[in-house]
């Protein structure tokens, strides 16, 4: 299949790429699996067509709470010159996450802005200044708003956030006992790897079948290179180290060109 649209059809792809069935590829099912898998992980790793954007909502269980405000979790530590010790709590101020989120760039905050009272401010200036927009200027109004959310970041702040893929954890760095209770909703923004079981056209991108049929290759090249100048029937001498060689070359230039052309600016991916 010319088109990909599964994993079995991306793998036969790769080694028909490679002279199957004309030419017998001496690699073993399971490397060939592992070869996917690695170009999947790097596919979803630094191409911008490997992630999405999402918002994704998450509601606090007693649980949680109960977790965060837990002082079992206690440990001693040293100081360098052996003099001193501190008692310090390792932080269960955590959230669990998705495996398949690569990072988390914010968390909204937690004031509800859509419950204004009488008195608010933003209240009375949208009932003296904007009753009629079509002659009234609103960016007085705009600039108040800003000015205002600018009061806001520098009196209340934001709640910091700490994120690590490979521990499946969002740390919110708040009081819990009084920022937030069971049953509310916190609202996370992430970048979350593409699920090609879901979006099967992800098997058919184009990096993706160049860069793992090398890598497979690679793989070819270097179960060969131990036979580096046996001679078959006929004549036919192995060259496994050239077939090596070839193929990390390609992968070389591939990686070169997705930083190149398709990797999102770090700041995107940093919370």
């Amino acid at each position: 299949m010319a088109n990909p649209n599964s994993r079995t059809a991306l793998k036969e792809y790769c080694l028909r790429a490679l002279g199957k069935p004309v030419i017998e590829i001496n690699v073993d099912p399971d490397q060939v699996e592992d070869r996917i898998d690695e170009a999947l992980q790097y596919f979803a790793q630094y191409h911008y067509d490997g992630v999405e954007r999402v918002y994704m909502k998450y509601q606090i269980t007693a649980d949680d709470i109960t977790r965060a405000r837990s002082d079992e979790n206690m440990t001693t530590a040293t100081d360098v010159d052996g003099s001193t010790t501190a008692t310090w709590k390792l932080g269960k101020n955590y959230l669990p996450v998705p495996d398949s989120v690569l990072s988390v760039i914010r968390v909204f905050d937690f004031t509800d802005k859509a419950k204004i009272n009488l008195f608010d401010v933003r209240y009375q200036l949208r009932l003296n200044d904007l009753y009629d927009f079509s002659s009234t200027s609103i960016l007085h109004y705009q600039m108040t708003m800003q000015h205002i959310d600018f009061l806001d970041h520098v009196l209340v702040g934001e709640t910091p956030i700490r994120h690590n893929q490979h521990m499946n954890r969002l740390y919110l760095d708040m009081d819990w006992q009084t920022d937030v209770a069971a049953d509310d909703y916190i609202v996370i923004e992430a970048f979350r790897k593409v699920d090609p079981e879901t979006f099967v056209d992800v098997y058919n991108d184009m990096f993706l079948k160049k860069y793992a049929t090398q890598l497979i290759k690679r793989q070819w090249g270097a179960n060969l290179s131990k036979f580096n100048g046996v001679q078959m029937l006929g004549g036919v001498e192995l060259n496994g180290g050239e077939i090596f060689q070839q193929a990390n070359e390609e992968i070389l230039r591939l990686e070169e060109q997705i930083q190149l052309a398709y990797e999102l600016p770090p700041e995107y991916m940093i919370g």
